[in-house]
């Protein structure tokens, strides 16, 4: 079993966290949910989870924490869950590892010496079923375990990442799945939701409240900050939807998705861009400011 505490932020998950655990087949010392208020069955299927871990010499200890954003609510849970191990990792409930990727954390985890003090995961997205594949959209970076103390989130209202304090970054090979199990009503109403986030932290930036990195992170997300602040906002509202989703679904062959790509990529990089568009057009028209936002209500 490898010296590792998973930590899972959840919110109406019953669909979703019993696969996420599953998924380490028994290779984790702890794992740690942070719930902000489940009205489901999401802490009567962790309590079933700690049960079955226990025959493993594992467990999972289930916690109530207030929401008030996603950075908060990661590093409330890495400082106040009494993570005791060599590593941490974050993993979204709605995401899972897969077997080789297992086989390859305990193989390699503990054999890793400072100054390595983070990991780099692959990370896939499944919509509908389908693995999508194309449209810029495989293989994502992100650092997700790190040695225990040496991260946290950063402070970022919209694409928050794991960054290090100190050390150097490694990166594995083999793959975790975005493979969430609710319906599509549930993702737009995500996305809505996810809409005014952006549209806040964009509000900040404009009024010079931006955020500045500190520390390592993976290079494509440093990347991709660089391209959507710097190029992407830069570019004429709604016109840039049109543009971003031409990219993703022609020039990066999101076409090769079949159906389910179409309504991923149409939905993800067209319909979300101008709903952010929208919204920051209408806030500019009425002068608006977008409020803080809680948890997702659904």
């Amino acid at each position: 079993m490898t010296d590792l505490t998973v930590v899972i932020i959840t919110k109406n998950e019953e669909k979703n966290i019993r696969k996420c655990v599953e998924s380490f087949r028994g290779i984790a010392k702890r794992f740690v949910v942070v719930d902000s208020g489940s009205t489901d069955e999401t802490k009567s299927v962790c309590d079933s989870l700690n049960e079955e871990l226990k025959a493993f010499g594992s467990s999972l200890d289930f916690y109530l924490h207030e929401f008030t954003s996603h950075a908060d609510q990661l590093n409330w849970a890495f400082s106040n869950t009494f993570i005791d191990t060599e590593w941490t990792m974050r993993i979204d409930a709605d995401e899972e590892i897969m077997e080789d990727l297992a086989e390859e954390i305990q193989e390699k985890l503990c054999k890793l010496e400072a100054p390595i003090n983070g990991v780099v995961i692959r990370r896939r997205t499944i919509f509908m079923g389908r693995w999508i594949k194309h449209g810029g959209r495989y293989p994502e970076y992100l650092l997700r375990i790190f040695r225990t103390g040496k991260a946290s989130c950063e402070m970022k209202i919209m694409d928050e990442h794991i960054v290090l304090s100190e050390g150097r970054i490694t990166t594995f090979k083999h793959d975790l799945i975005d493979n969430n199990q609710k319906n599509l009503e549930w993702w737009t109403a995500k996305h809505n939701w996810y809409s005014n986030k952006e549209v806040m932290d964009h509000q900040l930036r404009l009024s010079g409240q931006s955020y500045v990195e500190a520390g390592g992170s993976s290079e494509q997300a440093k990347m991709k900050r660089i391209v959507k602040d710097g190029g992407y906002y830069k570019l004429p509202k709604f016109f840039r939807a049109h543009l971003y989703f031409i990219y993703r679904y022609y020039f990066k062959l999101g076409f090769l998705d079949g159906p389910e790509g179409r309504i991923f990529h149409f939905l993800q990089a067209y319909w979300y861009r101008f709903l952010v568009d929208a919204k920051l057009f209408e806030c500019e028209k009425y002068n608006f400011v977008v409020k803080e936002q809680r948890d997702l209500r659904v």
